[in-house]
């Protein structure tokens, strides 16, 4: 049961985690405010601007006790030094900055499985936050600059940090295809309705919590990939759905494989 209200900041407000995000928090009654370059779905609260604009950002971050900093390029892309690394890093430290600036308590930094692609395939299963990183390229390298930074903020600026290697939450049809087509990625799949309540559960987690690293998928069909039992200690989160529930809120339609 809920026992206390949270004021969250949702960056990446209008993509598919975080409209799971965003509908989760509000369904559990904390107070969101969304931040993307898009509209936000279903949120009357969100700003419409770019991380490079630090004056939106710091109105947004104002009043903040958590942020889910979800704003990002998603995945690799042609050109990174100019399509990937500014997002990814540039504005990374700004909202981090402006997030400790304004006395946010907890930072919830959405990183990615793809900081351990090669493993999914190799073992041994279930993976957990000890195995050494096998990044798929650029886009996860960026993940893992995340990941270490965050740390760095939970030890210099006394912030309760938690890190967060997500599933695939497939954005589009293309997606859905890809992860029907292997066994490896339906393992790994995250369904819209788990991924929300596994980030409900990251802000609700206990602040003495300073820093974690939680691996969050829906249940898998075959193979248990990576270890989930950190986020069930800390988060509450136990996966409720499987491939391929939630589809139907990517592609209008249940998928059949």
């Amino acid at each position: 049961m809920l026992t206390e209200k949270k004021k969250v900041l949702v960056t990446g407000s209008a993509g598919r985690v975080g409209q799971a995000a965003v509908i989760a928090l509000l369904n559990r009654g904390h107070t969101v405010r969304g931040f993307d370059r898009s509209s936000s779905p279903k949120l009357l609260n969100a700003t419409i601007a770019d991380l490079n604009d630090l004056d939106a950002l710091s109105d947004a971050m104002e009043g903040i006790d958590t942020l889910i900093h979800l704003a990002a390029t998603p995945d690799d892309v042609e050109d990174p030094v100019n399509n990937l690394f500014p997002p990814n890093i540039t504005g990374l430290y700004h909202t981090l900055e402006i997030a400790r600036e304004a006395g946010v308590k907890r930072l919830i930094l959405p990183s990615s499985g793809q900081v351990n692609l090669f493993r999914i395939f190799e073992g041994p299963w279930p993976l957990d936050e000890s195995v050494p990183v096998s990044p798929k390229g650029w886009y996860a390298a960026t993940k893992m600059f995340l990941e270490s930074i965050g740390y760095s903020y939970s030890v210099n600026h006394d912030m309760s940090v938690i890190i967060t290697r997500l599933g695939w939450c497939p954005r589009d049809e293309d997606q859905v295809r890809e992860i029907a087509a292997d066994m490896n990625f339906k393992d790994v799949y995250l369904s819209p309705g788990d991924a929300g309540r596994f980030f409900a559960g990251c802000v609700e987690a206990a602040y003495d919590v300073s820093h974690a690293v939680l691996y969050a998928t829906s249940r898998p069909i075959d193979i248990l990939r990576y270890d989930l039992s950190l986020a069930k200690a800390i988060a509450n989160f136990e996966p409720q759905e499987q491939w391929t529930d939630g589809t139907e809120i990517i592609t209008g339609q249940r998928w059949e494989d």
